[in-house]
């Protein structure tokens, strides 16, 4: 997939859409040929959540929460848990970033095929935590401001473990 935040058509759909993927594709990029000792690597100070697989599998597993739980009303299927609220980052360090790249790939391609056949204006089987059912246009602005709040920190986790920067 291209890495590109102008859409094709500018309707509402392919605007939010190329954008989800524009900051998907970003993320991805931050991770590109990072070693495996790196992915895991948290530098920052007091964080130790915060490594490059953690980031990926955090963004991954939120696309599973937004998409599959609150839209689709499915079960949660997520490694977190009451104890462990953050799980999935810390997880992420038994998985191969290569992986974890692809898992999410994967599922946002689920995810792509879903938002084509869906009207924007759909509602959330489920409520969010105020009791309001937002639309599936909402879901997809949220993981916009998400994903892109997540590639700064990529950024400059990427920066701090290897040195890499301009992505």
């Amino acid at each position: 997939m291209t890495r590109t935040d102008t859409p094709a058509a500018w309707d509402e759909r392919t605007q939010l859409t190329t954008f989800l993927d524009y900051a998907r594709a970003t993320a991805r990029a931050k991770c590109e040929d990072v070693s495996a000792a790196d992915a895991v690597r948290a530098p920052l100070p007091g964080s130790p959540l915060m490594t490059l697989s953690g980031l990926i599998s955090h963004l991954r597993w939120v696309e599973h929460w937004w998409f599959d739980v609150v839209f689709l009303g499915e079960e949660d299927r997520g490694p977190w848990t009451e104890e462990d609220p953050d799980r999935e980052m810390r997880v992420a360090v038994d998985v191969p970033i290569g992986d974890l790249l692809q898992e999410y790939e994967d599922q946002a391609a689920r995810y792509r095929a879903l938002v084509d056949s869906t009207d924007l204006d759909t509602r959330a089987h489920r409520p969010i935590r105020d009791g309001r059912h937002v639309d599936l246009r909402w879901i997809l602005l949220h993981l916009v401001e998400e994903t892109s709040r997540h590639n700064g920190h990529l950024d400059v986790i990427r920066e701090l473990v290897d040195g890499r920067t301009g992505v």
